[in-house]
């Protein structure tokens, strides 16, 4: 019996890294986590969907949305839910010859 490492597993059902497929699989696990520890975090505070919605100006329905899949909401309204539930915010950018951090 032959035995796998878990990059070799995942470098079959996912792709290398640096791949198309591989980067995005990685961007909708990273949404999908931040739309758990938004939805975790809104109910530790115990805020409802339409609480933390008029908290931020939007709708119930656009929280839900972004409770399930962040990868289509705007960077504004992101900042604005972390904001109304007191989170700390660091963002960094990394490019060639530039480094960005803020926060």
């Amino acid at each position: 019996m032959k035995i796998y490492t878990l990059e070799e597993v995942q470098d079959e059902l996912i792709g290398k890294i640096g791949t198309p497929r591989r980067d995005l699989f990685e961007y909708e696990l990273q949404m999908d986590l931040i739309g758990n520890a938004i939805k975790q975090t809104r109910q530790e505070r115990n805020l409802t969907q339409e609480e933390l919605g008029k908290l931020v100006g939007v709708k119930k329905s656009q929280i839900s949305r972004l409770e399930k899949n962040t990868s289509n909401v705007t960077m504004d309204t992101l900042l604005k839910v972390f904001t109304a539930l007191k989170a700390k915010v660091k963002l960094q950018v990394e490019l060639p010859n530039i480094n960005v951090s803020l926060g």
